[in-house]
């Protein structure tokens, strides 16, 4: 490398010159962002991770230099010395930071050529995204992609900073590990070593964690890969990164405000924003009620309304049936909207449809009628209360789903979100944060006839549900938390149990018997009974955070190498096959599995 630079010891990135350098002799190193020749003149945008600089090559100045230059092309990496000098007065660039000044150069250093790029690197390009990730070395190249990184390196130097102040210890945890039960498949990876058995990949830290807290550490956090074998879409990676944390002698209330005052530590860092705090909270029961999603986004209005009273006994037998039969009838009121056509309508019916939705009913108001097919079902009482409760005007248009409450709830809450698409009611400058609390301990399997954890089967009841664990499980609610940021949940966790005999009978309910308890996390049981604190956490999605505060649309373009949605990676083509060799030393026998 020395024998490579010579005397050649760069003094400057390319973002960093401006008039007070004039006259500085100084020497930068980058690739050629774009070459033009003025007359004989050469001029050349040098750039580097931090921007650009203007370099000239002038035949006056000095020949041998200028000839060296005639062979630059794009992308070529180069060392070049200089002087600084001031552009004249007509070539000032306002729109660089570095656009008041140039570099003539004296020497020249042509560290290695390149073929013509797959795409030109700069924003603005129009190429596929599989052609992106398939040259991602070139695709990192982009300012957006490269300033994401950055940014995600200030995030994170944020987070360490933030959390090693609160006195929080930084401890790895195993990545080849015992197949638990979480939620999602794991990742397996043979064993050589102990033949036709297998390590899983961690979908979490979440029993070392609380490991660790049992083992007296207090405070862990861990910047972290975490593995689920899952359908992707924009959001999701088969390998993410977690930013995860536990805390000892704990309540709700101190993680909620450390994991504030962390987030409060990134925005400042990464986009130079003070966000107030605390932030609101709502209970999963209000945020259905209210939004029928439990990652509400509070962006903008458009509120869901139960009108099952009112509907319970109209002539519409859809809704009446519904009701009759323990299910919801909500409503969506989009304000001054009436002018949907019935297309648009249609497409929404479509969208709803979606989530299981059995139809999309509507109503237009109208100064002097209702405009609707079920309008006529109504009777005068009816429609006055419907008025009231959905507080509906000339030029209204409201929706409504009638179904069971799962279904009511989540076809009506994305209709929600996606009439606030349509009608542009979502500011992208806004951060709206809600902590979501008190989410159910267990859901019902109606395929499997058996309770789930709604989040994990080490999360705590609230104290006084405790008694209804063999009573009315579903009523059960939890000591557990989300943070949401703009409909997007970030970051969950919770209160953890800590008495061996809680967590025996949780798993009982979960129809875990003391054998399967003892095969699946063992391990964790026995050390619960060494004596264990009251201990509790929160995880947050590295990636998810990234992507909403570098303003993105899928976690690929915050991630530095991506996998596809198929969990492939188009730039090294893994996943690929092992040699019959490799196969052999595992004894495995790969056999293809007919449709």
């Amino acid at each position: 490398m020395t024998d490579l630079l010579g005397d050649l010891t760069r003094t400057h990135h390319c973002c960093q010159l401006r008039d007070t350098d004039i006259d500085k002799e100084v020497v930068l190193m980058g690739w050629v962002q774009h070459r033009r020749d003025h007359g004989g003149v050469i001029f050349i945008d040098l750039r580097d991770k931090e921007g650009i600089t203007q370099i000239v090559f002038n035949p006056e100045h000095s020949k041998t230099v200028h000839e060296k230059a005639q062979e630059i092309r794009n992308e070529y990496v180069l060392g070049v010395k200089g002087k600084v000098i001031a552009r004249p007065g007509d070539m000032l660039n306002p729109n660089m930071k570095t656009g008041a000044v140039e570099v003539m150069t004296d020497e020249l250093y042509i560290f290695s050529k390149a073929k013509t790029p797959a795409f030109q690197i700069e924003d603005r390009v129009e190429t596929s995204e599989v052609l992106r990730l398939q040259y991602r070395y070139l695709d990192l190249r982009r300012p957006q992609l490269k300033n994401n990184i950055l940014a995600r390196h200030k995030a994170t130097m944020a987070i360490r900073n933030y959390l090693d102040n609160k006195g929080f210890v930084d401890i790895e945890t195993p990545f080849l590990t015992k197949s638990t039960p979480e939620g999602a498949r794991d990742y397996l990876v043979p064993s050589r070593v102990n033949q036709g058995e297998f390590y899983a990949l961690p979908q979490s830290p979440q029993l070392f964690k609380q490991l660790l807290m049992i083992s007296g550490f207090d405070k862990y956090y861990q910047i972290v890969k975490c593995f689920r074998d899952e359908d992707l879409r924009a959001d999701r990676q088969p390998e993410f990164t977690q930013i995860d944390m536990e805390l000892s002698f704990v309540d709700e209330q101190q993680i909620m405000d450390v994991a504030e005052g962390m987030i409060v530590a990134i925005f400042k860092k990464v986009l130079d924003i003070d966000l107030v705090t605390p932030f609101p909270r709502i209970t999963y029961d209000e945020a259905m009620s209210r939004f029928g999603l439990d990652r509400p986004d509070l962006r903008f209005g458009l509120e869901l309304c139960e009108v099952s009273d009112i509907v319970k006994d109209a002539g519409f037998k859809v809704f009446a049936n519904v009701v009759k039969n323990g299910g919801l009838v909500k409503a969506v009121n989009a304000k001054g909207c009436a002018t949907f056509t019935r297309k648009q309508i249609d497409e929404l019916t479509d969208f709803t449809a979606v989530y299981k939705a059995k139809g999309l009913a509507w109503i237009k108001i109208k100064e002097d009628s209702w405009q609707s097919p079920i309008a006529k079902f109504f009777t005068d009482e009816e429609k006055e209360a419907l008025r009231k409760r959905l507080d509906l005007e000339p030029g209204d248009i409201v929706f409504f789903v009638a179904d069971q409450p799962k279904i009511t709830n989540e076809a009506l809450g994305q209709l929600r979100n996606e009439l606030a698409r349509r009608l542009e009611l979502i500011s992208d400058d806004t951060y709206e944060f809600t902590w979501v609390t008190r989410f159910p301990l267990l859901d019902y399997d109606e395929t499997e006839k058996r309770y789930q954890a709604l989040h994990h089967p080490f999360t705590a009841p609230l104290e006084e549900d405790i008694e209804k664990l063999d009573s009315d499980p579903l009523a059960i609610k939890s000591r557990a938390y989300d943070l949401v940021l703009n409909g997007i949940e970030i970051g969950g966790g919770s209160i953890r149990i800590h008495d061996t005999e809680l967590q025996a009978k949780v798993l009982n309910c979960l129809g875990i018997d003391e054998t399967e308890a003892n095969e699946k996390f063992g391990f964790l049981l026995k050390a619960l009974s060494s004596g264990a604190p009251p201990h509790g956490g929160i995880a947050f999605g590295l990636d998810r955070l990234m992507m909403l505060l570098c303003r993105e649309d899928s976690i690929r373009n915050v991630i530095a190498f991506p996998k596809t949605q198929k969990a492939t990676c188009l730039l090294t083509d893994a996943p690929s096959k092992a040699s019959t060799a490799q196969l052999r030393e595992l004894a495995i026998k790969v056999t293809k599995i007919e449709e």
